[in-house]
């Protein structure tokens, strides 16, 4: 799964926990806990402000992780 698709899927089973997700540091942390290893690995090293934010650099992280395998 992309992380485009785990964030559209993430977002609409978050709907069904709010609870879960009722700050944006929770949202954060639930997303992360759903990302792939080395991708996880990366966005760990962050601190991030917003939701939004993390979504955007999970994306650029994972395009930089599949063009390097890409490459190899």
């Amino acid at each position: 799964m992309s992380v485009t698709e785990y964030a559209a899927k993430f977002n609409e089973l978050s709907r069904f926990a709010p609870n879960q997700v009722a700050t944006e540091e929770m949202k954060m942390d639930h997303f992360e806990q759903g990302l792939k290893g080395p991708i996880k690995r990366t966005i760990a090293r962050h601190v991030f402000t917003s939701f939004q934010e993390m979504y955007q650099r999970t994306v650029k992280i994972a395009q930089l992780i599949e063009e390097t395998e890409a490459e190899s």
